[in-house]
């Protein structure tokens, strides 16, 4: 089954059964029901009802977590999960999409243009993603892209490439509201790759039964990062202590997308040692949240997860216990934040190509100016660098190669070139650049975010 096919049950039920079933007329078909939807033309007027209010203060709020729905124990306990192919080598080297991947590019593309971009400004304003946004992200399929088909997902082998696609794409619209929608697939995408059969049968049903019906997919998040200096994310201060019959985490995690509404968390903790990823419901004892708005990524409405005493099971361990899952989840975090600065990137391009032209100064387009224009050439040069460099990666993650290298070179690419780009943004728009009338200066400092952030995780 492809990836449009499998999209089928996610973006086009209730389709007539006299209607065209073609994948092309499906994607088609599904955006345009999407886009025409009611609710989404109440996205810039409706009021942040169902949300935690965040404030622009770190004492915003603070709460216990959200209280949980009943995951009940289903599966083998002890028995591997189903795990998705290796991507199948091409022969050649060969970035191009493939025409299913280019479809689901597309769709999204077209979401992040109509939908996601007019939310944005108020979204970063409220510190708080749309409710009707959120639930109309989950009728494209984001949050089972990652996951297997045999599990309820789309995924026939390893969706590293289209996950890195999705994102880009996404991002052009916001990067916060990017990260806010895709803070869900990242867990049950983690759950696809490292999962046993208990953990897998107990939470993916929740993600892929009844795709289409916003309600049944929880927010879940990934908590790997600290508000510590010099902070090493693969020593993490936040530490898991073996008990009776499982174990007791302590420690805190910052800049957790999502957290106050949270289901399903999957924390970062060192035990014995080593850096492990824990699978936490929220309905724990011990788990409290704090809103902890930052300069950026602002919509995905960042949080501080403090957890005191917090007993889990033995079955709660997510993949390996000698820190080999805990690194291949931090670098295709670093991968997701790459394919999501390229996407702001694009974004700054696409805006500053046609203001440079039309802007005038001295009785001419400032695109005129040797200066101006080098400087807008530059970010095309950098930005296809960093485009390249990212797909290899995710290639390479795709077909199960080692990408420890390409990973790291892309991640300090877009880094260092993201934020030169935010800034060069800034820069070509002069005192414009500087006021929210135009989207450049949020998308400066979200590109601040790139080199700080590691939580999502998108294969």
């Amino acid at each position: 089954m492809s990836i449009l096919q499998g999209l089928r049950g996610g973006i086009a039920n209730g389709v007539p059964s006299g209607e065209s079933r073609d994948p092309i007329g499906f994607a088609v078909a599904g955006l345009r029901k999407l886009s025409q939807s009611p609710a989404l033309d109440r996205l810039g007027v409706r009021k942040q009802t169902e949300q935690v209010v965040f404030t622009v203060t770190r004492g915003g709020f603070k709460t216990m977590a959200a209280t949980s729905r009943a995951f009940k124990k289903k599966g083998k306990r002890g028995a591997p999960g189903v795990r998705v192919p290796n991507a199948i080598p091409k022969g050649v080297f060969d970035l191009t999409p493939s025409e299913d991947e280019q479809m689901l590019v597309d769709v999204v593309t077209e979401f992040a243009a109509e939908v996601v971009r007019p939310a944005a400004a108020e979204a970063d304003e409220a510190c708080a993603a749309p409710d009707e946004l959120l639930k109309s992200s989950l009728e494209i399929g984001l949050p089972i892209l990652g996951v297997p088909e045999a599990l309820g997902g789309i995924s026939e082998t390893r969706s590293a490439v289209a996950g890195t696609l999705v994102a880009e794409a996404l991002a052009k619209g916001d990067l916060g509201l990017a990260v806010a929608a895709l803070a869900p697939g990242s867990v049950a995408t983690a759950l696809g790759l490292w999962g046993t059969d208990e953990q897998q049968q107990t939470y993916l049903p929740a993600f892929t039964d009844g795709q289409g019906s916003a309600p049944s997919v929880p927010a879940a998040a990934f908590a790997l990062n600290e508000d510590k200096v010099l902070f090493d994310v693969l020593s993490p201060s936040t530490t898991a202590t073996k008990t009776a019959d499982g174990y007791a985490i302590n420690g805190a995690k910052s800049l957790v997308a999502r957290g106050a509404e949270a289901e399903l968390f999957v924390v970062g903790a060192a035990l014995e040692g080593k850096p492990v990823l824990f699978l936490i419901e929220s309905s724990t004892d011990g788990l409290s949240i704090e809103s902890e708005p930052a300069m950026g990524v602002r919509a995905a409405s960042l949080t501080k997860l403090t957890l005191s005493d917090v007993k889990v099971p033995a079955t709660a361990v997510l993949g390996e216990t000698d820190g080999s899952t805990y690194t291949e989840a931090v670098r295709l975090s670093r991968l997701a934040w790459c394919a999501l600065s390229i996407g702001v990137g694009q974004a700054v391009l696409d805006y500053v190509t046609p203001y440079v032209k039309e802007r005038e100064a001295f009785g001419e387009p400032i695109a005129h100016r040797q200066s101006v224009a080098f400087m807008v050439a530059n970010i095309a040069i950098e930005l296809q660098a960093m485009r390249l460099v990212t797909y290899k990666a995710a290639s390479r993650v795709a077909q199960g190669i080692d990408a420890t290298r390409e990973i790291a070179l892309a991640r300090k690419l877009c880094a260092d070139k993201g934020m030169q780009i935010g800034l060069d943004g800034v820069q070509l728009l002069g005192g414009h650049g500087f006021v929210k009338e135009h989207p450049v200066e949020r998308w400066y400092r979200d590109l601040r975010a790139i080199g700080i952030m590691e939580g999502t995780v998108l294969v």
